[in-house]
């Protein structure tokens, strides 16, 4: 019997109700509009002109770069504000661009505000950039000047750009090792990262932990904040993020594990769990460079968005956690069951899964990207008395659906796509057939599954788990279960993915080199090796 802290107590106790989180939605929509427009100020905000101590503790970032624009953002150390009584204050906060590292030539400037609903985070989206050019910003908050972050905007959308090179991340768990991976990514200086979720660990798993938490399983708004500070507090990470734009999306562990829309993990009801969505999904905001999420209300928080890079690449960043139909048959890797058959579930939900289709149909990008969460390629195993078993927490779990997709990528002809994936702390490359089944089913697309940073610790190249799934899925090319990132490099004839290792992440500075090369070429869907 599990024994129930007294905050979890306390929490599954609580009365809830759907109009109290639409109401705490409305109360923070003010805030959440105000904080997103840059040259927006509040009439109540306050001018700190002299700081003791610097407030950007936690770093800069940038991230969703069009053509045209590009997030800025910054938090600012709320332990400073408040040793100035300044913690209830809507703060102004101002930021510069510039073509040069230097700041010589200072092009755009402005003032926000970064408010206390908001934890004194700040995101200014700021317009009218160059295409395809690299920018460098800073912050300002009185006398103190921020680390200076570089960006990049993506090419025009019709432009004939012969190069885009960009960083995967995924699963980041603090307590099972150190954040090498991210000074290495750091360091090469990427057109783009995309992280594909896992950023933050709702608990902690495990045995061998080389560095701790500060605090227990989060639940509250109050808790999501301090775990991601936590987090953000890593230098290795700040320093990823103010490399290169971002672009991000959630999977599990931001909110609960395995969590499947409104159904948790422990014993929380569905409002229960929906008041713990209305908190992380805010934190995420809050702690992201990212655009305010139209229909943003309450639990609500739509996030699948699409983001163009000239003619040769468009991302479609989908969310597989808010609108799934839970896990069937009990989750965990299990033989099919009545619930698995039923055609009726879902994983992306219906509003999600039109637009999905629609854009795919009319793709005409050179690569055509779904980066999203969970293994989509089979990953059939066999049990001790030769059972088929199936993972359903992953596309595997919801085999209606994702036949369905394979047929939308087939029939519509949507120009070389190539899924990108995460959550499974290991990499893979794998062909995307329309049958898993039939060796010889048509190859339909490329799918990139790339490892952890740090969750599950060092990890190794081989087992005998992995040495299985490759026997039982010939699909599947390759198999690696260390620690790293993908790498990959998109010409308008080539893609070519990089899967980068460390030898181990329990010691920090480790050395990275490349496990293997995959790739795809253009008009000729499937992985090869490089």
């Amino acid at each position: 019997m599990k024994i129930l802290s007294q905050q979890w107590q306390d929490y599954l106790n609580s009365p809830f109700s759907r109009r109290h989180l639409l109401r705490l939605g409305a109360q923070l929509s003010g805030a959440l509009a105000l904080g997103a427009m840059p040259g927006l100020l509040h009439g109540a905000a306050r001018r700190l002109t002299s700081l003791q101590a610097d407030p950007f503790t936690l770093g800069v970032a940038s991230g969703d770069p069009t053509a045209d624009s590009v997030v800025l953002w910054t938090r600012l150390d709320n332990d400073i504000l408040r040793e100035m009584g300044a913690e209830l204050d809507t703060i102004e906060i101002a930021y510069e661009i510039s073509t040069s590292e230097s700041f010589r030539n200072v092009l755009r400037q402005g003032v926000i505000i970064a408010p206390a609903e908001l934890g004194h985070s700040a995101h200014a989206e700021v317009r009218g950039l160059q295409a395809d050019t690299v920018y460098f910003y800073r912050w300002q908050l009185g006398n103190i000047t921020s680390p200076i972050g570089r960006t990049k905007t993506a090419a025009a959308a019709d432009a004939d750009i012969q190069q885009l090179r960009f960083a995967v991340a995924s699963c980041q768990q603090y307590e099972h090792g150190y954040f090498t991976a991210y000074q290495h990514m750091a360091d090469e200086h990427f057109d783009l990262i995309v992280h594909l979720g896992d950023y933050i660990y709702e608990k902690s798993w495990g045995q061998n932990l080389v560095r701790a938490h500060e605090g227990p399983e989060i639940i509250t708004l109050a808790n999501y904040r301090a775990r991601y500070n936590t987090y953000k507090s890593d230098p290795d990470l700040q320093a990823a993020h103010a490399s290169a734009p971002w672009i991000v999306t959630w999977d599990d562990h931001e909110v609960d594990n395995n969590y499947a829309a409104d159904i948790g993990e422990d014993d929380q009801t569905p409002e229960q769990l929906l008041m713990r969505r209305t908190a992380a999904y805010q934190a995420f905001y809050e702690f992201m460079p990212i655009r305010l999420p139209v229909g943003r209300q309450g639990p609500d928080m739509p996030i699948y968005r699409r983001l163009r890079f000239g003619k040769l690449a468009e991302f479609n960043v989908l969310d597989t956690r808010q609108y799934r139909s839970d896990q069937a048959c009990g989750d965990g890797r299990k033989q099919s069951c009545a619930e698995h058959l039923d055609s009726s579930r879902t994983l992306l939900g219906g509003a999600q899964k039109e637009w999905l289709y629609n854009g795919l149909a009319t793709a005409d990008a050179t690569w055509n990207v779904l980066a999203q969460q969970i293994m989509v390629a089979s990953l059939r195993s066999v049990g001790d008395a030769g059972e088929e078993l199936w993972p359903m927490d992953l596309w595997d779990g919801y085999p209606f659906e994702r036949q369905e997709l394979l047929n939308v990528l087939d029939q519509a002809a949507t120009p070389n796509p190539v899924v990108l994936t995460g959550d499974i702390h290991s990499n893979w490359a794998a062909n995307l057939q329309l049958d898993f089944d039939n060796e010889n089913s048509k190859v339909v697309g490329s799918e990139f599954v790339g490892t952890s940073i740090t969750s599950g610790g060092d990890g190794r190249d081989m087992s005998d788990y992995g040495t299985a799934l490759l026997d039982n899925n010939p699909h599947v090319k390759f198999y690696n279960a260390q620690r790293g990132y993908l790498c990959a490099t998109l010409t308008p004839e080539l893609w070519k993915t990089d899967y980068k290792i460390l030898p181990l992440v329990t010691q920090a500075g480790a050395d990275i080199s490349i496990r293997k090369t995959y790739i795809t070429e253009a008009g000729n869907p499937g992985v090869q090796e490089g």
